[in-house]
Order: C-alpha cells, then sequence, then structure tokens
C-alpha cells in the first residue's frame, strides 16, 4: 500500500537539521546514562533492590483493591502482580529503610486492614539486595552493548563498513534517545525498559536495512546521479513501506500501552517512542550519515592527491 504516493523529499538536505535534534536527544542519554551510574534516577526493584512478597487470597479479587490497599496505608512505588487463578498476587516494593522484614510486615498490616474480609497467607517473601541490583545493571549494559556490536558486524559483512558504522550510530541513537526520554519524564527503569530498549534497537535495525538496501541497489543502477540523489531516490521509494511498518508497529505499542496494565505502561511507552524514533533515524540520520562518510572520504583523497 502506497499511502504516501510518489514522494520526493530531501532528506539529504535537511541532515544538518536532523544532526540539531538527534544531537539534543543523545545528550539527554548520556545525562540519563550519568546519572543511573550515579544512582540518581528513577531506577526500579531489579536495579535497587527491595523486596517480593507473595500472597494467597481465600478469594478471587481485583488488583485495584491491592493497590488501594497498600496505597491507603502510605505503600508508595510498589509493583503488584496477579496470577492467572486470581487469588495469588506477587507485590514487589523498592527498598525502604526497614529492611526486608519491615517492608514484608508492613503489607501484610495493609491487607489485614483493608482487605480482612478475604483471608491470605504469605506464600514467600524474598528481597533483592543492593550488590544484586548493581550486577544487573552491569548485566543489561553489557547486552546492549553486544548487541550493537554485533550490528556493526552484520551490516559491515552484509553491506560495506560505512554502512555498518552508520547503521550502528543510528542504533546508539536510538537507544541512547528512547532512554533519555524515559529519565527525562521520570519513567521507572527496571529490566522491561531494558528488554524494551533492546527491541528498539533490533527494530531501528530492520527498518535501516530497508532502506539500506535500496541505496545499495539504486548505487548499482544510478551510477551517473550523484550520490545524494540516489539515497533521496532510495529512501522515496521505500518511504510507504516503511511508514506503513511503523505505523503497524504504533498500533500495537500504543495497545500495550493503553490497555497492557500498569506491568506494561511503560514498556508499551517506550516501545512507542522508539518506533518513532527509529523511523526518524532510518530516514535522517542513518542514510544522510553514508552521505557524510563518502564525501567526507572522496574530499580527503583529493587533498592527498
Amino acid at each position: 500500500m502506497e499511502i504516501l504516493g510518489k514522494t520526493s523529499f530531501d532528506f539529504v538536505g535537511k541532515r544538518f537539521v536532523a544532526y540539531a535534534i538527534s544531537t539534543v536527544l543523545v545528550l539527554a542519554g548520556i545525562v540519563a546514562l550519568i546519572q543511573i551510574s550515579r544512582g540518581a534516577a528513577n531506577m526500579g526493584i531489579d536495579f535497587a533492590g527491595g523486596t517480593s512478597v507473595q500472597v494467597k487470597f481465600s478469594q478471587p479479587l481485583d488488583l485495584g483493591a491491592v493497590r488501594e490497599a497498600l496505597s491507603k496505608n502510605g505503600i508508595k512505588d510498589s509493583e503488584p502482580q496477579q496470577f492467572a487463578d486470581g487469588r495469588s498476587v506477587m507485590i514487589r516494593l523498592k527498598r525502604g529503610a526497614g529492611g526486608e522484614s519491615g517492608m514484608a510486615q508492613q503489607v501484610q498490616e495493609a491487607l489485614k486492614k483493608e482487605l480482612g474480609s478475604n483471608p491470605f497467607t504469605v506464600e514467600a517473601s524474598t528481597e533483592i539486595g543492593p550488590a544484586i541490583g548493581k550486577e544487573l545493571q552491569k548485566k543489561a549494559l553489557l547486552a546492549v552493548v553486544i548487541s550493537l556490536a554485533g550490528i556493526v558486524i552484520y551490516i559491515a559483512w552484509r553491506f560495506q563498513v560505512d554502512f555498518g558504522v552508520a547503521a550502528t550510530i543510528a542504533t546508539f541513537h536510538d537507544v541512547l534517545a528512547v532512554l533519555g526520554i524515559v529519565f527525562l519524564l521520570n519513567k521507572e527503569i527496571t529490566l522491561l525498559i531494558v528488554t524494551a530498549l533492546l527491541t528498539i534497537g533490533g527494530y531501528s535495525l530492520t527498518d535501516t536495512v530497508v532502506v539500506y538496501d535500496r541505496i545499495r541497489e539504486n548505487l548499482r543502477s544510478r551510477r551517473k546521479e550523484g550520490l545524494g540523489g540516489v539515497i533521496n531516490a532510495s529512501i522515496n521509494q521505500v518511504l510507504s513501506r516503511t511508514a506503513m511498518t511503523s505505523l503497524t508497529t504504533l498500533l500495537a505499542s500504543l495497545a500495550l500501552f493503553l490497555i497492557g496494565g500498569d506491568v506494561l505502561h511503560d514498556f508499551g511507552f517506550a516501545l512507542f517512542i522508539g518506533v518513532l524514533v527509529g523511523t526518524y533515524s532510518s530516514w535522517f540520520v542513518a542514510s544522510p550519515l553514508i552521505y557524510e562518510w563518502r564525501i567526507r572520504a572522496e574530499a580527503s583523497r583529493r587533498t592527498r592527491r
């Protein structure tokens, strides 16, 4: 479906405007990384440490009643999750001054007070220590770095080195941009957010490869045209395809954001923003970077002569 019809946008010509926008987004991501390393971000239980309490009620209940019971008794930053039977609930809380036993006791007292008509038993109570949280942070960062390194190798093998470098820069750009936006909006950074960032990296790469394939084809068949013209023509030729792919993915992300529940709310939000940023970078960052690389390389060769 060519929803956009035949277009002739000058993506290469607008690259400096895109660079300015991207610089702001990347700087926000770098600030977020620094703040996360300092422990100054809104870190989730997985990274900051905390307590997990699993209880089983006598009768099925609405998860909203559990949230309300905890909130009424001053227990904030909780993440209740309900199991399929409708009776078992896992409640995760960020680390507090009272330690594991104190936090678990507060949860039990709050549930007894507000939901006393539905008795429950405590099935498990565990603590995620700060050392485990730090280890998870390191492994999450390592997972992102390894995945991006894989992108460089794959694109460089499938296309050329300059394509690989440009795709990697664009993917780093997307991950940092989404992380920066999540940080600025004070969203809780959890393992689900890391999962979203890795998903965004994969999506951005897929979108970029579609454009790169067309650029490679046109570089062979339209050699007489200038590099900028070939790149612009290539992006315009696949514009409807990438726009339709982005639209359908955005709808799925929006569904997760709106009706996925509290657990998937931030995950859906990060995916939604990531698809927007990934589509933008495929058009205005990844492809113009190839143009930038090649014209500078050509200018350098002429200077040496």
